[in-house]
């Protein structure tokens, strides 16, 4: 027995051993990818010894003679640090990501194959100016130079990710730049998802898109006809049998595409005398950050601010003269065409001239660890064929017909690398503007300060139709009429323009920004309704402003929805009935909305009411759409508050919604109301307990910022991925927006301002940043989650153009020598 006894102890003490050894063993190769920030390298392409300072946060300072020098030393950094995400973007753009994953990333594929962004990307190089194409080369030669050195240096393959996912790292080529630029523009639009439920809806019939996705009011669309009556063979679908874009797809889910906040102040309202601006962009929370923060010194000054991880630019921020920020400007840059094939022969299409051959090719999709698949590449004079198991567009397409896509992103001439880089380098509104004129896609509201005044500018192709379009760009149109297609562009000086206005200030939240007739709209479907009426509040409640009141604002979490919806949907509930006994739902109904009268709309973390709030609000919706739209009521994941307003105020008769259809009693709103908020606390009584006053906003509303591949891995998630409890919520204008949906994680903050700034040109080294998570996309590095907590805090830090002042916080000095120059490694 005692030797049995022995024998097991040496056993499990070697099995230890072996765990500490093997865990040693998977550390050491995974550090050596960490970069050393003290090192000193001799280099081929450069010009002249350059410097990279590196602050206390990870903020790389970049200290060059010529711009050439800066953006290497650019891409070489966002090579040290994010080498793994510029490749998975490089690879999702391209349609490569199944050579890693296998097939599981296969329909992601084929899509981004099929949308040809890479292609013309490719076809855009040609396009663009001499010094942004020296840009985009030089920033390549730095990103390859760092793997070079890696290689040279056997530092862990510049990742730890690259040991589980094992393929070869290919040079970067400017053509990669301006596909993450166009990867983006995928990211932030959703003109494409809303035309096909537009048109799901819309075949329902009894006028209920007009309610869900009611037509803009102050535009005459009356005329405007059902997606049945254009194509009455569509098949009458509700249940999509694939479901989802595949893993690792960049297209958003429906509400999720970007947003942001930006907003602008002159000097004459501003307590110091000086501009002041203020931008957060909303992306999808992910680990590490898209955003990364920067400094390079250029020929024409410093540049400071937010850039991505596979471009040379400063996206947004500032240098010694202009400030400047993005919002995502919701352009209806998009539209569906339903392509009617040659019944003789289907290689053919319908167009206004007769029957049209497709372009077509052939490429094939490596699989690993699976025989590679072959498809078909066609399209049409619209755009590239989609099939129908993408954006459920088999349930919108009639039979013996193809759909396509017009984007303005598939410009094969498309300069906005060229736009963006002029705008990093304009030392003026004035030559803000002119740049501006270069960006075609994704299209953003440019929020610019200088020194003298502020301005607001739409920038990139506005797609120019019809007066006659059949539907107006907001559901497929049949692609074989003239009058559907696009007639070309916009001329810029249409482009929405705010330069200098009378108040002072201009302020975007994705909300719309011009009212005009089509076809001159700009766009029916707008990001925002709810942020710009509290924006609007705040910026006019005081007569000048200051750094903080800006500061304030960005991270002000009072919903203007809560506010406007609880007073109607709970009209005929507040205070009625006799007091219930304790323990009973009737008693804990009565609790909550005893929380909720007294409630100020604010979400945040610490308290109940936000929580009630957004789980009756959700289980409402669902109440009131299910019975009418069955399956289809699963697309509309987030609350609605125009469309519960609209019910609850009788719009046009809309309070029918509230009739459950199936049941013989003809149900009240107030009835509904109720019902829904027992079941919500039905539901959250089953997640947190059964006292109110103990549920937390925060216990729902993570932050999920996963890391896209590893953060699914048992075990390894714990180490890679970054949860945190976080106020705000969908429509605050500190943006949390929620996960959305009826499952376990529906308020789960999946959609944020992962990168902030707050600009004060009186004093501008009081200039402040923060992005989500930290510079560093290395799980062992302590940069990876180190601005995490700040970023969760509502704290920010300082980044100056003062080159002492970034000497001063050094942590580490990059020095990269010419090749053929004295001392390096």
């Amino acid at each position: 027995m005692y030797k049995a006894f022995r024998w097991g102890v040496r056993l499990i003490m070697a099995v230890l051993v072996g765990i500490v050894l093997a865990g040693g063993l998977v550390w050491y190769f995974a550090s050596r990818s960490l970069p050393d920030y003290n090192a000193t390298y001799k280099v081929e392409g450069l010009q002249a010894p350059v410097e990279i300072v590196r602050t206390t946060e990870d903020v790389p300072h970049i200290f060059s003679k010529g711009d050439p020098d800066a953006f290497f030393a650019l891409g070489l950094a966002h090579a040290q640090d994010r080498l793994w995400q510029m490749m998975l973007m490089r690879r999702t753009v391209q349609g490569r990501l199944s050579e890693m994953f296998g097939a599981r990333t296969l329909k992601t594929d084929e899509l981004m194959r099929r949308l040809g962004l890479y292609d013309a990307a490719v076809s855009s190089v040609a396009a663009q100016d001499d010094y942004t194409k020296k840009a985009l080369e030089a920033y390549a030669r730095g990103v390859n130079q760092w793997i070079e050195i890696v290689n040279k240096g056997a530092m862990g393959r510049g990742a730890p990710e690259f040991f589980l996912f094992n393929s070869k790292i290919s040079y970067w080529t400017p053509a990669d730049s301006i596909a993450i630029m166009k990867l983006m523009a995928l990211q932030l639009t959703s003109q494409l998802q809303d035309e096909v439920l537009r048109a799901r809806v819309s075949m329902l019939g009894h006028g209920w898109v007009n309610d869900l996705m009611p037509d803009d009011t102050d535009q005459a669309t009356a005329t405007l006809p059902s997606y049945a009556s254009l194509f009455p063979s569509v098949p009458r679908q509700t249940e999509v049998a694939d479901g989802g874009e595949g893993m690792l797809s960049p297209v958003p889910a429906r509400g999720l595409a970007g947003a942001s906040n930006a907003w602008a102040a002159a000097p004459d309202r501003s307590a110091a005398g000086g501009s002041l601006l203020a931008n957060d962009p909303h992306l999808g929370l992910t680990a590490p950050s898209v955003w990364y923060l920067a400094r390079l010194q250029l020929q024409s000054g410093g540049v400071i601010g937010g850039t991505i991880p596979g471009m040379p630019l400063v996206l947004s921020g500032r240098n010694k003269d202009l400030g400047w920020g993005l919002t995502t400007a919701y352009v209806d840059d998009q539209d569906l065409y339903i392509e009617q094939l040659d019944p003789k022969d289907p290689t053919q299409y319908r167009t206004p001239d007769g029957y049209k051959k497709f372009r077509s090719r052939r490429v094939i999709i490596n699989v690993k660890d699976a025989k590679p698949v072959t498809i078909t590449l066609r399209w049409t004079d619209n755009g590239p064929v989609i099939p129908g198991s993408h954006f459920d567009l088999a349930t919108v397409t009639p039979p013996n017909s193809v759909v396509s896509l017009a984007w303005t992103a598939l410009d094969p001439k498309d300069t906005t690398m060229t736009g963006a880089v002029e705008l990093m380098r304009a030392q003026s509104i004035p030559e803000a503007l002119k740049a501006a004129q270069q960006i075609v896609a994704p299209a953003q509201n440019i929020t610019l300060a200088d020194k003298t005044g502020v301005a607001l500018v739409t920038a990139g192709k506005i797609p120019l139709r019809d007066k006659d379009n059949v539907t107006q760009g907001r559901m497929p149109a049949p692609g074989w009429e003239e009058k559907n297609r696009w007639q070309g562009y916009l001329p810029f000086k249409d482009n929405p323009q705010f330069i200098n206005p009378k108040g002072g200030i201009v302020l975007n939240t994705n909300n719309k920004t011009v009212d005009r007739p089509f076809p001159y709209n700009v766009s029916f479907n707008w990001g925002d309704t709810q942020r710009i009426q509290r924006l609007t509040k705040l910026l006019g409640e005081r007569e000048v402003h200051s750094r903080d009141s800006f500061i304030s604002a960005q991270l002000d979490t009072v919903s203007p929805a809560a506010r406007g919806l609880l007073p109607l949907v709970g009209a005929n509930l507040w205070f009625t009935g006799d007091p219930a006994p304790a323990g009973t739902p009737e008693r804990q109904r009565q609790r909550a909305l005893e929380l909720l009268a007294s409630w100020d709309g604010e979400m945040s973390e610490h308290l109940p009411e936000p929580l009630i709030y957004a789980a009756w609000m959700r289980e409402l919706q669902n109440r009131l759409i299910r019975d009418e739209l069955g399956p289809l009521a699963k697309q509309f994941t987030h609350i609605e508050p125009e469309f519960i307003e609209r019910v609850f105020r009788n719009t046009d008769g809309a309070s029918r919604w509230c009739d459950i259809v199936q049941s013989a009693p003809k149900e009240t709103c107030t009835d509904i109301a109720r019902q829904s908020l027992d079941a919500a606390l039905l539901d959250l009584t089953k997640k947190y307990g059964p006292n109110v006053e103990s549920w937390r906003w925060g216990d729902a509303h993570i932050a999920e910022q996963d890391h896209p591949v590893l953060g699914k891995v048992p075990g390894l998630k714990w180490f890679v991925n970054i949860r945190q409890s976080t106020s705000g919520g969908d429509f605050t204008l500190m943006r949390g927006e929620t996960r959305g949906g009826d499952g376990p994680d529906a308020f789960a903050n999946v959609h944020a301002a992962g990168y902030r700034e707050v600009l004060d040109f009186a004093d501008p080294d009081s200039s402040v940043f923060i992005i989500s998570t930290g510079q560093s996309g290395h799980p062992l590095s302590h940069h990876y989650d180190d601005l995490a907590e700040l970023w969760r805090a509502g704290d920010y830090i300082p980044m100056s153009l003062d080159p002492a002042l970034a000497r001063a916080a050094s942590v580490g000095t990059t020095h990269l020598l010419p090749a053929g120059k004295q001392g390096g490694n």
